[in-house]
């Protein structure tokens, strides 16, 4: 086991920096419509309209306009999805902190993450357990004066052992005045791939740890 309070940076031995990113929301489904079909729309208007109340041709000129609009965002948004995916294909390979209660453990390597410690605590529990729901281990780290309090898992069990390579579920909790409070963890994770999320145009890394938004990534290492 072990206990750190150095930063998540000097655990991996690269640089931090931080992260941002976010997408704007897409246009609905039953909302888009092409130039084709638009066209055929405006024709469908003009063989069913009443000759003695001819549409006034000026709700031509709006609806083309609308479809201007449209055809403009929609080939806006996917400029910025292809600009996203190109920035995330910058993230390859690199490592992220990130909310979250699950780690992959590399044969012969390490678990680290971070939390924000409460104010008045003046311990950490970090719990570790196997996809089982075992506990595997636990260990105490001293929270840092300000700002987050980083740790890490050397993948020895509290027999002594070491824990096969897998994944894992990190919890962590803070006594404050005596009492245990629930602190949510961040994990690292190593980048393996990006996508679009199809339902709200944003991006997703695909980690070691899972599908992380690109939003909630708070260091990239």
């Amino acid at each position: 086991m072990s206990t750190s309070t150095s930063s998540i940076a000097s655990l991996l031995n690269s640089p931090s920096s931080a992260a941002a990113g976010a997408a704007s929301a897409a246009v609905p489904a039953n909302m888009q419509i092409n130039e084709t079909q638009f066209l055929q729309l405006i024709s469908t208007q003009l063989q069913n309209q009443d000759p003695l109340q001819p549409t006034d041709p000026s709700q031509f000129l709006g609806q083309l306009e609308g479809l201007s609009e449209v055809s403009s965002l929609q080939n806006m948004q996917a400029a910025m999805a292809s600009n996203q995916v190109t920035s995330g294909a910058s993230l390859l390979n690199q490592y992220v902190l990130a909310p979250g209660t699950t780690a992959t453990l590399a044969s012969g390597g390490a678990i680290a993450g971070a939390v924000n410690a409460p104010t008045g605590a003046t311990s950490l529990t970090v719990s570790i357990s196997d996809s089982k729901g075992a506990p595997v281990t636990s260990f105490q780290v001293t929270p840092a004066s300000s700002g987050m309090t980083s740790f890490s898992w050397n993948g020895t069990t509290s027999t002594g052992a070491t824990a096969a390579a897998g994944s894992y579920t990190v919890a962590v909790n803070a006594t404050v005045n005596g009492a245990s409070q629930t602190v949510p963890p961040m994990v690292v994770s190593q980048v393996q791939s990006v996508t679009i999320d199809s339902s709200t145009q944003q991006l997703d890394l695909n980690t070691t740890s899972g599908t992380v938004p690109l939003s909630s990534v708070v260091t990239i290492l």
